[in-house]
């Protein structure tokens, strides 16, 4: 009884620990992502704790959604308008990344996404449906509370869904690809300098990107670099650098959103932030999953081989028709066939003589 106890309050103690750590990673995520706030100081175009919330609840199953709220309330508290207003949109905060997660296992999500079908379902699913609960909810509650006005709402809802998906697409795999990393084993020199190189050319397109030249469009080279060669692991960070400096030139007004509405800018960055993630995610699955096929090839390919050289072993050294062994060396191999042939010609050669 007592050692029932024991493991119930350690299970317990690490059911509340789980919980602590991701209202404590939802809170400085959402911190994080209102320095780049474009509404009210409250709505982003890039959300982050969606995504840790989604990427929570595929790792370590739905019982961690009391995090996922307290982390909302205390993001929204200090905001306001009202504690009513606060209740509200902290429940659609929750309900939706419970949906996408909902969606994404009665769809068969494997975290590996290691599938062109999980990054669909993950886009689609998890980031475009799930995430209509939080914006509705959020944009509805503030216009219920006089913060906006009726004219505002669809620019607000927009901004509030696109960043709640874009949280999803962007952060999600990047957690995921974390939770399954493994220390690297026999890779080459070559391999640790191109990636290096990867890393240097990510941080140079960052400064093109945040600078007053308009070439946002040089990160889906990199893009496509990172997911030839690295697969997720390489486009999923890929894809968060590019969008976070997309963001940062969009907030500062400079490139290709310098002298633009909100509306407009908010157009463009979301469409790039989009554009850059469904490549990332889609080419990194496409080429795991070939990759894998090619694997599977190979394993088929080696075990026939196998089995060709067992049956040719086996074809030099024929047994006797009773299976009792093999024939000694010189002595006639004949076959069954062979052997009843013989004895039907015996036969009718005794029918002939007899006649």
């Amino acid at each position: 009884m007592d050692g029932a106890r024991l493991e119930q309050l350690r299970r317990g103690g690490s059911a509340a620990l789980e919980i602590c750590v991701i209202t404590a990673l939802y809170y400085g995520s959402a911190k994080a992502g209102l320095l780049q706030q474009l509404v009210r100081n409250q709505v982003t175009p890039l959300w982050p704790p969606s995504g840790i919330a989604v990427a929570s609840l595929l790792l370590r199953g739905p019982r961690v959604w009391p995090g996922i709220a307290l982390g909302a309330f205390l993001t929204n508290v200090s905001l306001g308008p009202s504690l009513p207003a606060v209740f509200a949109i902290t429940a659609g905060n929750t309900l939706a990344p419970l949906c996408s997660y909902a969606l994404l296992r009665r769809a068969g999500f494997r975290n590996e996404l290691n599938r062109l079908r999980d990054a669909l379902e993950l886009i689609f699913l998890g980031a475009f449906t799930g995430m209509l609960i939080s914006a509705t909810t959020g944009s509805a509650t503030l216009l219920l509370a006089g913060v906006l006005r009726t004219r505002g709402f669809w620019p607000t809802w927009w901004v509030w869904w696109t960043g709640d998906a874009m949280g999803v697409l962007v952060v999600t795999p990047v957690l995921l690809v974390l939770r399954s990393v493994r220390r690297p084993r026999d890779v080459l020199p070559l391999r640790w300098a191109e990636g290096l190189l990867l890393l240097a050319a990510v941080a140079g397109i960052g400064f093109v990107e945040t600078s007053s030249t308009p070439l946002l469009f040089l990160g889906y080279p990199l893009l496509i670099w990172a997911a030839f060669r690295f697969q997720l692991a390489g486009a999923a960070p890929c894809a968060l650098a590019v969008s976070t400096f997309a963001i940062i030139a969009a907030t500062r007004q400079t490139g290709p959103f310098a002298g633009r509405d909100l509306l407009t800018s908010m157009i463009t960055l979301q469409a790039f932030n989009g554009s850059a993630a469904l490549t990332a995610l889609m080419l990194a699955a496409v080429i795991s999953e070939r990759s894998q096929t090619q694997r599977e090839i190979v394993r088929a390919c080696g075990q026939l081989a196998g089995m060709a050289a067992k049956i040719a072993t086996s074809s030099h050294h024929p047994r006797l028709p009773n299976g009792e062994g093999e024939l000694p060396d010189g002595a006639d191999e004949k076959l069954p066939d062979e052997a009843d042939r013989t004895q039907e010609e015996h036969g009718s050669q005794a029918g002939h003589s007899t006649t």
